[in-house]
């Protein structure tokens, strides 16, 4: 017998939920203590409805899944959800006074809202939060989002006015919410300097748990590792890597210590397929000229680099790295993204959202002096 739409979504959501760690039970005979992650189906709410997945963390209610079948628009799905965290059963022991995590999901995406963010937005993930994130994030006194509205003002000493301009312009976008933010400075400005103040702002004040650094080429990582190790942080009088670990990949295996990751897309793809190693002759060349090659083949779940691994993406020459089926690869995890660049094209500035953060062009430069 032939599946109905609906039961056809069901199914590759239990792939997803599987996939990211979580054990799927109905709701007649399910144990909320079996594991980290247990996600019950059909569970009956307080008001008679029933929620498709009832997500328990630790044991405890801490989220919410509306199933729909593909082809349904879920823009306006949120809210129903909204409500079955309203109507838990007063018997089920919860995480907070709310369910805080909906997820909206059909059988080709998924949405994600943070309900204890000061003002929740829906945005499109790849996949579902292992159960283990989740974890983390209610063990956090609030949310990454709401400490990106109340980062301390920037020390401005040391700093050029276009770096000034580009750091205090990202985070006004970080701080509402923007998920993909555009620098552009002029060839000698100080890109990479300016990128090295405000990851560390990020990884100081946002508490961001590791940032990755895309390069477009392996020389060039090795140029954004010194200039972090050089990064001297006048208010902790030390270098940045005496406080923090930076990783320039050689290989495919990321330090989970790490808080900061440099590497190509192209290794990145690499790992993303699960292969054991990437040949390092691949990354003396940009991402962009290998995109001649042939299309990457589609990215799938990664458990060892589940889509929440980085909370921000810093892309050096975003002009080159979004280029064609490589910015799959940015766009699996669930982290903004930081763009650097001195020419920006039609195609950047789409990708981006025509979100320019900062803008300091060749002409402006030359009068600086630059």
């Amino acid at each position: 017998m032939s599946l109905t739409p609906e039961e056809q979504a069901r199914q590759i959501i239990d792939d997803r939920l599987i996939k990211s760690g979580w054990i799927i039970q109905d709701r007649a005979d399910f144990d909320r203590t079996a594991a980290v992650g247990v996600a019950v189906r059909e569970f009956m709410m307080r008001d008679g409805t029933e929620a498709d997945y009832l997500l328990f963390v630790n044991g405890k209610a801490a989220g919410v899944i509306e199933a729909k079948k593909s082809g349904v628009s879920l823009s306006g799905v949120e809210n129903q959800s909204a409500a079955y965290a309203a109507a838990l059963p007063d018997y089920v022991k919860k995480a907070t006074d709310f369910l805080p995590f909906v997820y909206e999901a059909t059988d080709t995406e998924t949405w994600f809202t943070d309900y204890r963010d000061h003002t929740p937005r829906a945005r499109r993930v790849f996949s579902f939060h292992r159960p283990e994130t989740l974890a983390t994030e209610l063990a956090q006194e609030t949310t990454l989002r709401n400490r990106l509205q109340t980062m301390p003002p920037l020390n401005k000493i040391g700093l050029r006015q276009c770096q000034i301009e580009a750091i205090t312009g990202l985070e006004t976008s970080l701080a509402k919410g923007q998920p993909r933010s555009l620098i552009q400075m002029a060839t000698g400005a100080g890109k990479t300097f300016t990128a090295c103040n405000f990851v560390y702002r990020l990884i100081k004040h946002a508490k961001a748990k590791r940032v990755l650094f895309l390069v477009d080429r392996n020389n060039l990582g090795a140029q954004t590792k010194k200039e972090f190790s050089n990064f001297y942080l006048n208010d902790e009088n030390r270098y940045f890597t005496d406080a923090y670990i930076v990783q320039h990949m050689q290989h495919n295996t990321v330090d989970k210590d790490a808080k900061v990751v440099i590497t190509t897309i192209q290794r990145l793809y690499s790992m993303l397929r699960g292969e054991a190693d990437y040949d390092s002759a691949n990354e003396d060349v940009s991402a962009y000229e290998l995109g001649a090659l042939g299309k990457p083949a589609t990215i799938e779940y990664n458990r060892d680099l589940p889509p929440e691994f980085f909370d921000f993406i810093v892309t050096d020459e975003c002009h080159r790295s979004i280029y064609g089926d490589w910015r799959q690869v940015l766009e699996y995890f669930d982290a903004f993204t930081v763009g650097l660049t001195a020419t920006p094209s039609k195609l950047t500035l789409g990708y981006f959202n025509q979100n320019i953060v900062a803008e300091y062009p060749y002409e402006r430069s030359v009068i600086d002096g630059v």
